[in-house]
C-alpha cells in the first residue's frame, strides 16, 4: 500500500471539467483524510434553512448567511458544524482539525462554545471518498488542492467562493477564476 501524504485542512476546488452536479464548481474543506479514505464539507452550497429552525440555540451563533449549508451528497440527516477559534486552546465541545478550523460537537450546549467562537457553519451531510477514491479523482485531475484559509468558511458570499479561492492562488489557478460559467457561450 502506498502511503497516504494527508491533505486535512486543505480546499479541494472542482476544476471546471468537474460536472457531478454534486460537486460543480465545489469548493470542499477536507476535515480528515488518510489510508481510510477522506471526509470533508462543501463551503458554498447554502440552503434556505435557517439554522436556528433544526438547531436550537446555534442559530444566534452562526456566521451569516446564518443558514444549513449542503455539506455534500452523504448523510443529508445529520450535522457537522465547523468553527473557527483563534488562539492555542479551544474550549470543550470543539476540536482542532487544521489550524484555527476545528469541528464543534453540536450536542454541547452552546452557551459552552459561544465566547470563543470566531465563526461557526452548520452542515447536513458531508462529501465521502473510501480508501484511495480521492487519489484516483486527484489523478484524473477533477480537484485543485490548495491552501485554506479560515476565512473560507464564513465566507458571507458563498456563491463566489470558488472564484475568490482560486482568484488568489498564483499562476494558472489565478487565470481559471475568469472560467465563464458556461464555455460555449463565448
Amino acid at each position: 500500500m502506498t502511503e497516504v501524504s494527508s491533505l486535512t485542512g486543505r480546499l479541494l476546488v472542482a476544476t471546471p471539467a468537474l460536472t457531478d452536479p454534486n460537486f460543480e464548481r465545489a469548493v470542499v474543506l477536507l476535515l480528515d483524510h488518510d489510508e481510510k479514505g477522506s471526509l470533508g464539507v462543501v463551503l458554498n452550497r447554502p440552503t434556505p434553512v435557517d439554522v436556528g429552525s433544526v438547531l436550537d440555540g446555534w442559530g444566534e451563533l452562526a456566521g451569516e448567511p446564518g443558514v444549513v449549508f449542503q455539506g455534500g451528497p452523504v448523510a443529508l440527516d445529520s450535522a457537522l458544524g465547523v468553527a473557527v477559534i483563534p488562539g492555542e486552546e479551544g474550549p470543550l465541545g470543539w476540536r482542532r482539525v487544521h489550524g484555527a478550523i476545528g469541528l464543534v460537537d453540536l450536542e454541547a450546549p452552546p452557551e459552552l462554545l459561544a465566547a470563543a467562537l470566531g465563526s461557526l457553519r452548520i452542515f447536513a451531510g458531508y462529501a465521502g471518498w473510501g480508501p484511495g477514491q480521492l487519489e484516483n479523482e486527484l489523478a484524473e485531475g477533477a480537484w485543485y488542492v490548495v491552501e485554506s484559509e479560515p476565512g473560507d468558511v464564513s465566507a458571507t458570499r458563498p456563491e463566489g467562493l470558488w472564484r475568490a479561492v482560486l482568484r488568489r492562488q498564483r499562476g494558472k489557478l489565478a487565470m481559471i477564476a475568469t472560467y465563464p460559467d458556461d464555455p460555449s457561450l463565448n
